[in-house]
């Protein structure tokens, strides 16, 4: 029988953080060898006040708490393998001595902003720009015009996906992407959480956040459809006001699919299935033994340190 849990996680610099209902637990393979792993107690915020729980609200709030969890994971992982000996440079020390225990925080907030400002330039104001062109040869059909953005938008997304599966630092970490699927599937599905037994499942699962990307491309088309075609300004707003909606809708899609078995459901997560041979890749034991190590923590199976209180 399949266990129902709601584990899911994210791949990060030789290591991989969980998300279970123990809290939030990052394990990272050292140069060393040794595994260190950090478990962190976290409430989501939608359990935490009701209107933040309401559906569709939800989604968009779970997508910003990731955003944030996955930004600090990552520099968490990355704090490893930075060089002890490379100097400090005359920035970094006015960082440090500006903002003192509260620089992570700082840094967390302007990647993430840094990260936002990219994506709807990359995502939103690119396709909308373009599809404009498609107007002076003119097509004046609003719901077609908005199809054609949409598309734009895939395409772009598509392409960024496959430029950087292309890099070889990325290769790795996708590795690690793979064995956080894998390990998950195991767990599923009742197994013994040991890498040999991880190693048979697929490194394609359906609540992946590759799914969730690509699904919010579609699902953006459909929306972005009823707002007609204004001036280019009106049309920017509108796609930045309604990118909660789209997360939310989404978000309630995906929790749907990772639970139902219908053909609909299939058909819908086949996409975004397939895009998964782009981000991730067939993981060794070792990485998967990784793996395991923050699934466990994270749902309590092995005792570990708590660092924090939310």
């Amino acid at each position: 029988m399949k266990k129902n849990c709601s584990v899911g996680g994210q791949a990060v610099i030789e290591g991989v953080m969980m998300r279970g209902s123990k809290g939030i637990a990052t394990a990272v393979r050292k140069t060393s060898g040794e595994i260190v792993v950090e478990l962190e107690r976290f409430t989501p915020y939608s359990k935490r006040n009701i209107f933040l729980g309401i559906p569709i609200v939800r989604g968009f709030i779970a997508l910003v708490e990731s955003l944030v969890i996955g930004i600090k994971t990552l520099n968490y992982s990355a704090s490893f393998f930075e060089e002890e000996e490379e100097k400090e440079s005359k920035f970094d020390i006015w960082l440090k001595n500006t903002f003192k225990d509260k620089l992570d925080t700082v840094i967390t907030i302007i990647t993430l902003i840094v990260s936002f400002l990219f994506s709807i330039f990359l995502f939103v104001a690119i396709p909308t720009i373009t599809a404009n062109f498609f107007v002076k040869i003119g097509i004046e059909n609003s719901i077609v015009l908005n199809i054609i953005e949409g598309l734009i938008r895939v395409i772009l997304f598509l392409t960024y996906i496959y430029l950087i599966a292309k890099m070889e630092d990325i290769n790795r970490v996708f590795q690690y992407h793979g064995a956080e699927h894998k390990t998950i599937f195991c767990y599923e599905n009742q197994e013994e959480l040991i890498p040999e037994k991880a190693q048979k499942y697929s490194r394609f699962h359906p609540r992946c956040g590759t799914n969730f990307l690509f699904l919010v491309m579609i699902v953006s088309i459909i929306l972005y459809s009823l707002t007609g075609w204004d001036s280019l300004f009106q049309r920017l707003m509108y796609r930045i006001l309604l990118l909660p909606v789209v997360s939310g809708v989404t978000y309630e899609l995906i929790k749907w699919i990772g639970k139902s078995n219908s053909k609909i459901s299939k058909i819908i997560s086949y996409p975004g299935l397939m895009l998964q041979k782009l981000t991730t890749r067939e993981p060794d034991l070792q990485e998967l033994e990784v793996a395991i190590k923050a699934l466990k923590s994270a749902e309590g199976i092995e005792d570990k340190i708590v660092k924090n209180e939310e």
